[in-house]
C-alpha cells in the first residue's frame, strides 16, 4: 500500500521509483538513503520537518528494490541506484538542489553531483560510504563467503538491524567501476560531512578520506564522539537538519 503522498516515477521497462515532493524555496534538500533503506527512515523524516518549517522544497526517494519502489533488490547495483538518484534530480526536483546522502546514499550523491554538477550546489554526507563494496565488504570477505560468491553467484550477509540478506557477485564487480576514492574527486561544491566515532559499520576515517579527496577547499567534517553509525538519536537528528538548512541557506545566498 502505498504511503501518503507518495508518487511514482516511470522508468523505462516500466520500472517505477516511489518518491515525495514538497514545494518550497530554492535550493532544495534532496536526500538519498542508505543500502536497505528507504524515505520513510527517520533521517529524511526529520529533514522533512525542517523543510516544512523553513519553507524550502524537498525531495526524498526509494532507490529501484527499496521501499515502494518496483524492482528486485537483489538485481540492484551501484550503477543503477545512482541513474535512480540521477533520474530524480531530472525528473523531479525543481532547481538547485543540495543533496543529503546517507551511508550508501553518500556515494551516491557523489556520483549524481559528478553526473549533473550544475544542479547540486552542495553536498551533505552522514555516515556516507563511498566505495563500501570494494573497502567494507569484499576485502573482508572470508573463504566460505567467497567460495559461495563463486558457486552461488551471492552470499548471505548478517546484520545487527535485519534478517540475513544477500550480496551478489554483481554488485561487488559493477560497484568497482565507481569507485571514487582512489583518486581525486572532481567535485568543488563545499560539503558537510557528519560521522559517528563509534560506527563499526563505516570508519569514521573514510568520511576523512572523503574530504581529502575532494577538489573544493570548502570541506568540513564534523566528529560524534558518541555516534553510531545510525545517528539517529534527536541531537543528531537536529544536527542533520541544521547542518543541511544552513548549507542550503549558505548556497541560496
Amino acid at each position: 500500500m502505498p504511503r501518503a503522498g507518495s508518487r511514482f516515477l516511470s522508468r523505462p521497462g516500466g520500472a517505477s521509483l516511489a518518491f515525495f515532493r514538497m514545494e518550497g524555496k530554492s535550493p532544495g534538500l534532496m536526500f538519498l538513503g542508505g543500502f536497505r533503506s528507504d524515505m520513510s527512515g527517520t533521517k529524511a523524516s526529520a529533514l522533512e520537518a525542517r523543510c516544512r518549517r523553513a519553507g524550502r522544497a524537498y525531495v526524498r526517494f526509494d532507490y529501484g528494490g527499496h521501499g515502494e519502489s518496483s524492482g528486485a533488490f537483489e538485481e540492484g547495483t551501484i550503477g543503477a541506484w545512482a541513474e535512480d538518484a540521477v533520474a530524480v534530480l531530472d525528473e523531479v526536483a525543481r532547481g538547485p538542489q543540495v543533496l543529503v546522502g546517507s551511508s550508501m546514499g553518500g556515494w551516491i550523491m557523489l556520483l549524481a553531483a559528478l553526473a549533473r554538477p550544475d544542479r547540486v550546489r552542495g553536498l551533505v554526507g552522514v555516515a556516507a560510504a563511498p566505495d563500501f563494496t570494494e573497502d567494507l565488504i569484499r576485502s573482508r570477505l572470508d573463504d566460505a563467503a567467497r567460495a559461495e560468491l563463486a558457486e552461488r553467484g551471492f552470499f548471505m550477509r548478517a546484520s545487527d538491524y535485519e534478517p540475513p540478506y544477500p550480496i551478489t557477485r554483481s554488485l561487488l564487480d559493477e560497484g568497482a567501476n565507481h569507485l571514487l576514492l582512489r583518486g581525486g574527486i572532481g567535485l568543488t561544491q563545499p560539503v558537510r560531512l557528519i560521522h559517528g566515532m563509534r560506527d563499526e559499520s563505516v570508519p569514521w576515517e573514510t568520511s576523512l578520506r572523503l574530504a581529502n579527496a575532494l577538489e573544493g577547499g570548502d570541506a568540513r567534517l564534523t566528529l560524534v564522539k558518541d555516534g553510531d553509525h545510525r545517528l539517529s538519536r534527536p541531537r543528531d537528528l537536529a544536527l542533520i537538519a541544521r547542518t543541511a538548512e544552513a548549507l542550503a541557506e549558505e548556497a541560496g545566498a
